[in-house]
């Protein structure tokens, strides 16, 4: 009787084993549209769109970095300012103020590649602004070399916060004359693969009060 009784239970228990597995998902944030921040750095226009794909599914605020002193014009030189930024760790003063960051309790913080990196203006705004508690989410926008440093970057300068897992897509290429991409096709492409990034994180339009 113990053998039966001990086969009938292994038998059970391979067959539990067997069974398939429930889904698991990611547990949705749930946040008011007014505690979120989408702060970005754009050139080429292509990382604004990305923010403002993003702004229409989440809502809350949008604010785009200027600085004091703007970069050239010329492709050539601001790399040539941009390299020597990130050789002496400069931190070029912004001139756009947000006076509420302690608010916000998601920010997301947009930017293309330069040189691999993160931009030094990104780095200024991280700097000047508390992020401790709050939730970071990066996105990004590129030349087609991807994000080189700039997510962990991000890690790194905000030790103290969540950070999620970022975006990125293919942007312009300026060095070759290609400019603002997010037209077309593309616009199309990039606003599902926003729409699915963010349900993938847990913070989408069904998520949010408004």
């Amino acid at each position: 009787m113990k053998v039966f009784l001990l086969c009938i239970f292994l038998f059970s228990s391979l067959l539990g084993s067997c069974q398939t597995k429930p889904e698991v998902r990611v547990e949705k944030t749930q946040v008011e549209s007014g505690k979120i921040l989408i702060v970005y750095l754009s050139r080429t226009k292509n990382t604004k769109a990305v923010a403002e794909m993003i702004h229409r599914e989440v809502g809350g605020d949008l604010v785009e970095l200027e600085l004091v002193t703007p970069y050239p014009e010329n492709y050539r030189a601001i790399v040539d300012q941009v390299a020597r930024e990130n050789e002496t760790e400069y931190l070029p003063p912004l001139k756009t103020k947000i006076p509420d960051v302690p608010s916000y309790e998601i920010v997301f913080v947009g930017f293309p590649t330069w040189g691999m990196q993160l931009p030094p203006p990104i780095k200024s705004f991280i700097n000047q602004y508390d992020l401790t508690g709050k939730t970071v989410i990066p996105f990004n926008t590129n030349a087609g070399y991807g994000i080189g440093s700039s997510f962990e970057t991000v890690k790194k300068l905000c030790p103290n916060s969540n950070i999620l897992e970022g975006y990125s897509t293919k942007g312009g290429i300026e060095r070759d004359g290609i400019l603002f991409v997010m037209e077309g096709e593309k616009e199309i492409q990039v606003e599902k693969e926003v729409k699915n990034w963010l349900d993938k994180v847990g913070i989408s339009s069904s998520s949010v009060k408004h």
